[in-house]
Formats: structure tokens, C-alpha cells, sequence
């Protein structure tokens, strides 16, 4: 009879326990209604790109930010951009990341360099605008892609998104990638300086406006370079990816003769799934809260603008951020 009464005893706790346990708050990013729009204690990390590009310089600005008006401790890390950081990211290295919106969407489709595999990522939001950045040395004769042929071309870092983009305009052109230049998987800084010391001919850049970097080299080789008219190529961009634009580089941004017409892509910060609601619903309140001092970091900042956050289709929104938008509007 004892027996019986502490296994009925028992019994009735556990069904206490989980009736209590119910009733406890979730911040799962699947309750993102009931969860507050606060972030908890905790530390993040940020993987932004390669130093000296946009994604870098405003990432250490982000986590500057989070770290400074939330209860949360961020740090951001130089990394190889964005395949790279998506792969890092699900596998549990960053909690959030800096993104193409093309790689993205070939992420979450398990297409390209994600060889059939769909990444459970989520948006927090659309941030600026990439350029594309095809410079050449004016004595290399490259006055198109297709000129491109058989020339030492820096195509990005590997596994960047700057090297998907760089592909596609290669094939886009006509071109093999594998067999018809001669890549050059290179970070920025070491492309700068192989274009200035004139053992790179051309290369590829996506970024935000203006990159340190680029500035650096056109100060530097004047009108020994020039930037190359790639936009013929966005209707077959538009094939493989809607998200592509037109756009054009002011000439103030890198003291040019005149705009350069160029393609563009939307980028937006990722995060897993289970990223939690209410960390979503801050980090997003908090980058259109303090837009003003991202912009002090970077002028790139000025374009994020929240009645343009989630367009982002096909990349999924982290419902955390689709409230704190919500409440933005």
C-alpha cells in the first residue's frame, strides 16, 4: 500500500510538473507572439566578410550596437562572406550573418553550392544594397566579360558570394570559370594589391558603397584602371535569380569620369530557426532604432530602410523579426 502511494504520489507531480512547464514562457522563434520583445542575457556572434568590405566594417558596428543597448554581448568576425557564412552559421559557429540575397535564396532552395541540401535560415531583415564591382588595368584589353578570356581574373574569396556572382557573369558571358580565365580565388586586400602590382588583370567585387578598398585602389591606379559595363548581362542574371538589379555607382563614389552602370543584389542578416524569438525581435528593433549611428560607421547603412525589410522573397522571415517589424510600420 505504501508502494502504491508514492507511485501515485509521483504520479500527480509529474503531471503538476507538466502542467506547469506548459505554462511557462516561450521564446521560441514559434511563439514569437507570446514572447517579449527583449533580449535575453547571452552572448552572439556575427559573421560578417572579408576585412575592409561593407559587410565587416558594419558588422563590428551591429555588434557594437547589440552589445551597447541590450542585455546581449555580440562580437563580429572577419570571415569569407556569404556561402561561407551561411554553412558556419547552421552549423552552429555564429548565431547570425551577413548574406547575399542570391546565396541566400540558393540556400534555403539547397541549390548551387549548397549541392541539394535546403538550409534552415531565416531573415531578420533586408539591410543595403551590393554593387558589383567588375575593375580591369586599362592595358589589360578586357572591355567586357567576355574579354575575360584566358586573363588572370580575381573571382573572391572561396565560398564568398562575391565568387558566386563572379561565376555566374562569367557563364552568363559565355565563359567557363573552370577553364576559360585564369581564377584567382582571392580575398579583397590580396586582389588590390595583386591589380596594383599588375599580376591580377581584372577582378570581381560585391559590395556596399563605398568599399575602403576599392577607394584605395582607383586612388592609387587613377586611370590605370577601369570599371567594365556588366549590366548586358542581367537578363540571363535574371534567369537563375529575380533578386538582381540595375543600379549605377555615382561618380563621387569613386571619383570616376562618370556613372558605372552595374548590377545589384539586396543583402539580408540570417539566422537559424531556433534562433530565439525574442533576441530576433530586439537585434531587428534595434538596427532601424539606431540607423542613425550603423550610418556613422558606414554611410551604406542609409539604404536600409524598413518598408523594404522583407522583401525578400524566397527567404523565409524569423517570425521574432516579422514583430518587430510589424511594430516599426
Amino acid at each position: 500500500m505504501r508502494l502504491t502511494r508514492v507511485l501515485a504520489a509521483v504520479a500527480a507531480l509529474s503531471l503538476l510538473a507538466a502542467g506547469c512547464g506548459g505554462k511557462q514562457r516561450d521564446t521560441s522563434a514559434t511563439n514569437a507572439n507570446a514572447a517579449p520583445c527583449e533580449a535575453s542575457e547571452g552572448r552572439v556572434t556575427l559573421a560578417t566578410g572579408n576585412a575592409g568590405g561593407v559587410y565587416y566594417v558594419l558588422g563590428g558596428g551591429l555588434a557594437q550596437v547589440i552589445s551597447g543597448n541590450s542585455k546581449l554581448k555580440a562580437t563580429a568576425a572577419e570571415t569569407g562572406a556569404s556561402v561561407q557564412n551561411i554553412q558556419q552559421l547552421v552549423a552552429g559557429d555564429y548565431d547570425i550573418a551577413f548574406s547575399l540575397a542570391d546565396t541566400a535564396a540558393d540556400a534555403v532552395a539547397g541549390r548551387d553550392s549548397f549541392n541539394g541540401k535546403p538550409q534552415k535560415v531565416q531573415a531578420l531583415t533586408r539591410i543595403h544594397l551590393n554593387y558589383v564591382h567588375v575593375l580591369v588595368r586599362a592595358d589589360a584589353g578586357i572591355n567586357s566579360i567576355t574579354d575575360m578570356r584566358g586573363k588572370r581574373i580575381s573571382t573572391g574569396s572561396p565560398r564568398s558570394g562575391t565568387e558566386v556572382i563572379a561565376n555566374r557573369l562569367l557563364q552568363a558571358a559565355g565563359l567557363n570559370p573552370d577553364s576559360d580565365v585564369q581564377a584567382q580565388r582571392l580575398d579583397l586586400t590580396k586582389t588590390v594589391d595583386g591589380m596594383k602590382d599588375g599580376t591580377i588583370d581584372g577582378l570581381v567585387w560585391v559590395g556596399g558603397l563605398p568599399t575602403a578598398q576599392i577607394t584605395d585602389l582607383t586612388t592609387t591606379l587613377k586611370d590605370r584602371a577601369k570599371f567594365v559595363d556588366v549590366t548586358g548581362l542581367l537578363g540571363k542574371l535574371k534567369q537563375i535569380n529575380p533578386v538582381y538589379d540595375q543600379a549605377k555607382i555615382p561618380a563621387a563614389t569613386y571619383r570616376t569620369p562618370a556613372e558605372v552602370p552595374t548590377v545589384v543584389i539586396p543583402n539580408v542578416l540570417l539566422v537559424r530557426e531556433d534562433f530565439p524569438a525574442g533576441n530576433a525581435c530586439a537585434i531587428t528593433k534595434l538596427i532601424y532604432d539606431k540607423k542613425d549611428d550603423l550610418a556613422k560607421v558606414h554611410p551604406a547603412a542609409k539604404d536600409i530602410d524598413v518598408h523594404k525589410a522583407t522583401v525578400i522573397d524566397p527567404i523565409p522571415m524569423h517570425p521574432g523579426a516579422s514583430k518587430a517589424l510589424e511594430s516599426l510600420r
